[in-house]
């Protein structure tokens, strides 16, 4: 069933190209992942209810709306300097951050990225496991950013450090799984690299950004990096002595135009 549904995922999700879904692929779309999917909707509606969206009247609009925005980051998002104090609110804001995004831009593209690479990786691990790793590994990888910014008063929120685990744990028990990757210096053209070439390519620009990253508002570049360690040592413990399981190629349709 994992190679059937890596068939259909791999190729669905990693490319525009067609192919034949037999009734188990199609049961295993619908099915499979109710974590990852379950995540986007209750990621999705919470911003869309909040001042983040700027979709809800009762926040108002400019200065107060802003006002608002900035309040409710700091109540349900890390601040590094206030973590460490020992307030039990506080030790709460690395899990609450994991559901709170900044912007459009931002949800979308952590929603993105949960979609694509979170269903095949709760296949693997399994529905409870896989809702215990991207909480653990979040709350920790947004632990470690605090721990290293630990003076910052500056409020980090999103769901990133958990997808960037799933990506390390996609890593290893995926690697080669085509993914579908946008290069800026090849005019943005959709190129299909394996898992093993792609990953850790992110992972490295990840870690370049990290080192240049400042104290003050941005991207937190340092939680990303330490996400992807954590999942793919997490996976690497937990499936070293098992096989990996290799995505078999796409049944083309007819017709269908080959490379």
């Amino acid at each position: 069933m994992i190679g059937e549904f890596e068939k259909w995922r791999t190729t669905a999700q990693g490319s525009f190209r067609r192919t034949v879904r037999t009734p188990i692929e199609r049961s295993i779309r619908a099915q499979s992942a109710p974590v990852t999917y379950g995540l986007i909707a209750v990621c999705c509606l919470l911003f869309a209810i909040g001042p983040g969206s700027g979709l809800n009247p009762g926040y108002g609009t400019g200065d107060a709306l802003l006002a608002a925005q900035r309040a409710y980051f700091h109540r349900w998002g890390v601040v590094p300097a206030d973590l460490f104090t020992g307030s039990p609110r506080a030790t709460l804001t690395p899990a609450t951050a994991l559901f709170v995004h900044g912007s459009w831009v931002h949800l979308l593209g952590n929603m993105l990225f949960l979609y694509v690479f979170g269903a095949m990786t709760e296949e693997r691990l399994g529905h409870l496991e896989f809702a215990l790793f991207y909480l653990g590994c979040g709350y920790l990888a947004l632990l470690g950013y605090a721990a290293a910014n630990a003076g910052s008063q500056q409020t980090l929120v999103g769901a990133s450090g958990a997808i960037s685990a799933i990506l390390g744990a996609f890593l290893y028990l995926f690697p080669g799984a085509r993914v579908t990757s946008l290069l800026p210096f090849l005019f943005f053209l959709p190129l299909r690299f394996p898992a093993w070439l792609t990953l850790p390519f992110w992972a490295t620009l990840q870690w370049l950004a990290a080192g240049r990253a400042t104290a003050g508002p941005g991207v937190a570049y340092l939680a990303h990096v330490v996400g992807f360690g954590l999942g793919f040592g997490y996976a690497w413990v937990r499936y070293r002595r098992t096989t990996r399981v290799r995505p078999a190629p796409a049944t083309a349709t007819e017709g269908e135009n080959q490379p």
